[in-house]
This record gives structure tokens, C-alpha cells and sequence, in this order.
């Protein structure tokens, strides 16, 4: 097995010398840089980073590289994350009825496609409840109705809580989060079907449907208060006709739900999408 890395994301003010001030900082305690991308952002001069580099003979300790980063990083006036590739992050998978994207994502963890853990399913249907049991996955079902919205929502953080996850996918879960949900749990992927900006909202392929259009897509994005506004982390389209029925929009419609929601969910995981100005620089 390749020995741990670490990573930065780093985004800053737009300077000169900034690679090779991030870079000296890894290489006088003896880091062997293997990834490096950047991006700069000419219109709001801002600069972008990504830089992966082995653990292995490393001189500071995980604990330290934060607190003797931190330094440099007040310099330049940046706001950053550090990750570590044998950390492995929890994920807990939110759903109603469709199953597609479920175990679309199932599969690829079980497969090894996706470095997480998957100790929890959340659905205000009881529908999938086999296909947890069947992964052996804990699943609570918690119908939401406007009176009872505020109570589920409480459980649902406390079930967060309770089993340390770090990440929610809402794999085609039909349900708005508040924002006092959002304020209180921020990392929350969600897989909406259609290639947004265009038809946000419900019902976004019989609205394609009925204007004729002639590609269809499928957006992931981070969620936040503006439905259906997040930042944009993957998107994927397919060709329809006028030959295609709404039933088909929806059958090819799932085939790039499907693909789009497990891309972005690698990425996220693999540290590398950075958010900024309510958009994404994805260090693919």
C-alpha cells in the first residue's frame, strides 16, 4: 500500500510567489510533493490551490503541520483545510423512494470506487429499508409532514451526531432542508435532475417534456437555503428527441442522475473541490 498523504486547499488573495511559498513551506520538512494543481481567478484576484504530498519522511507530526501552516497562512491572508488520504469520512445517505441512486453509490463503496463509510440511511419513507438491511447499513425512517418538519429534523442532527458523520448525499431524497438544518450541518451533496440553472424545482423533466428541449442533464451540487442554488460541483447531460416519451426523459434522466451524483461524491471526498463566491474550482 502507498504510504498517507496529506492535503491542502488553499484559497487566497492573488500575490506574487505564492507557489513557491506554499511549496517551500512542504519541502523544508522534507515533503515529497506528488499532486499540484492551481487555478487564479483574474476577476475577484483570488488565487486557488490544491497540493498533495506524501507523509512518508515527513518531519512534523499530523498535529503540528496545522498549527506551523497556520503561520504562513495568516501571511497570506488564507483561508485553508487540511485532509489526510487514511482518514476515512462518514457519509450517511438520505432517500424517499427511488433506489437507483442508492445503490449506484452502495455498490461503488462496496467496490472499494468510494473511500467512505456508510454506517447510516435516513428516508421519510419506509420503501428501502430491505436494501439497507440487505448492506447491512443502520436505517431509521422518519416521515416529515409540515406539522412534524421541526421535531424530524432535531432527530436527524442527533443522528448525525450519534453516528460522526461528516457527509450527507441526498441520493433523490424529496425533501427541503430548512435552513435551520443547513445552518446547524453544512456538508450536504444533493442530486437534482436537471441541468440547472434550467427547471429547478419539481417535476423538471415533464417541464422539459412540454418545451421540446433536446438535451436533458443531471446537477450536483452542495445544498444551501436557495433551493436548488448551491454551488455546482458535477453535471452531466444526455440527448433526447422528439421521439422520446416524458417516461424516457425520466428512464435516461436516472442513467445521468446516477453517474454525476457518485462523480461528485468522489471528489468530495478526495479533497478536491474547493467552494468560493458560491461556485466551485474542482481540481479534477
Amino acid at each position: 500500500m502507498s504510504a498517507p498523504t496529506a492535503t491542502l486547499l488553499i484559497s487566497c488573495p492573488d500575490q506574487q510567489g505564492l507557489v513557491a511559498k506554499i511549496a517551500h513551506f512542504i519541502a523544508t520538512h522534507h515533503g515529497n510533493i506528488i499532486h499540484a494543481d492551481h487555478h487564479t481567478d483574474f476577476t475577484n484576484q483570488l488565487f486557488l490551490s490544491r497540493l498533495e504530498w506524501s507523509l512518508e519522511g515527513f518531519q512534523l507530526s499530523r498535529s503540528q503541520i496545522g498549527t506551523q501552516f497556520s503561520e504562513l497562512a495568516e501571511s497570506l491572508r488564507a483561508n485553508w483545510q487540511l485532509h489526510f488520504s487514511d482518514c476515512k469520512p462518514r457519509m450517511s445517505i438520505w432517500v424517499s423512494k427511488q433506489d437507483h441512486c442508492l445503490l449506484d453509490l452502495l455498490w461503488r463503496q462496496q467496490a472499494g470506487d468510494l473511500p467512505v463509510e456508510i454506517p447510516l440511511i435516513i428516508s421519510n419513507h419506509d420503501t428501502l429499508q430491505p436494501i439497507a438491511e440487505q448492506f447491512n447499513i443502520d436505517f431509521y425512517h422518519l416521515p416529515i409532514n409540515k406539522e412534524s418538519k421541526a421535531r424530524q429534523e432535531k432527530q436527524q442532527l442527533a443522528l448525525l451526531k450519534q453516528y460522526n458523520i461528516d457527509l450527507v448525499v441526498l441520493a433523490k431524497y424529496m425533501q427541503i432542508l430548512s435552513p435551520q438544518f443547513i445552518a446547524a450541518f453544512s456538508s450536504t451533496i444533493n442530486i437534482h435532475h436537471s441541468f440547472l440553472p434550467a427547471f429547478p424545482g419539481a417535476n423538471p423533466y415533464q417541464r422539459a417534456y412540454k418545451r421540446g428541449v433536446k438535451i436533458i442533464g443531471a446537477t450536483a451540487h452542495y445544498v444551501t437555503e436557495e433551493l436548488d442554488e448551491g454551488p455546482i460541483i458535477e453535471q452531466e447531460v444526455v440527448r433526447v428527441s422528439h421521439r422520446d416519451s416524458s417516461d424516457e426523459f425520466i428512464r435516461k434522466g436516472k442513467d445521468v442522475e446516477r453517474s454525476a451524483l457518485a462523480r461528485a461524491v468522489r471528489l468530495h471526498l478526495q479533497n478536491r473541490v474547493l467552494v468560493y463566491n458560491h461556485r466551485t474550482v474542482v481540481f479534477d
